[in-house]
């Protein structure tokens, strides 16, 4: 399983981003999905997952800010990102569960909120 993420950007503080992730290869079914980051000097952070059937999981800082939602018929997972702080600046890195316990990680994408 491959993904490809997409969507990263400069974008000003208060401002909305949305990523995608496409899955693609030999896909059965993708289990749990979910959208990370990192920045420079710290360890990568989950930002929001969601469950096959829907179910979701958000960090506290992004609470109330972010959407994560998923489309199983095309195997592609999103983050709509409002109200974007500074400190919300960060690459950006989606993952998969699949088959029996398998992850995939996307390539990142870069995502800068200016003040």
């Amino acid at each position: 399983v491959q993904l490809q993420a997409s969507g990263g950007g400069l974008v000003q503080a208060g401002g909305s981003r949305r990523l995608s992730c496409v899955a693609s290869g030999k896909i059965l079914s993708l289990d749990d999905m979910g959208w990370y980051r990192q920045v420079p000097g710290k360890q990568r952070e989950l930002v929001a997952k969601i469950a096959r059937g829907g179910t979701t999981n958000y960090a506290d800082s992004v609470k109330g800010r972010f959407t994560i939602s998923r489309d199983n018929t095309k195997n592609t997972v999103y983050l709509q990102m409002n109200s974007l702080k500074p400190e919300d600046t960060a690459v950006y890195y989606c993952s998969t569960k699949y088959g029996s316990g398998m992850d995939a990680w996307g390539q990142g994408t870069l995502v800068t909120v200016s003040s």
